[in-house]
């Protein structure tokens, strides 16, 4: 598979990445509005960080990539 380049994709990705690196920024309040309080501080920058790296990966359109190698391993042609 080819990797091509998606304006469409970048900014889908751009606003992922937005929303974890908030999510980041943003974690005592997020944690005690919506988790369960400081037990959680680190579960929701956990959580940021990963949405901020598929945010990444979404912005560079290497979804694709990965999940067409992915779905050739399981489902071999």
């Amino acid at each position: 598979m080819d990797w091509n380049f998606s304006i469409g994709w970048f900014f889908l990705g751009l606003l992922i990445l937005i929303a974890g690196s908030a999510m980041v920024f943003f974690y005592k309040p997020i944690s005690d509005n919506m988790a369960s309080g400081i037990n959680s501080y680190q579960r929701v920058k956990f959580w940021g960080m990963i949405i901020a790296g598929v945010g990444l990966l979404i912005m560079a359109n290497l979804h694709t990539l990965i999940l067409s190698a992915f779905v050739s391993l399981v489902f071999k042609r």
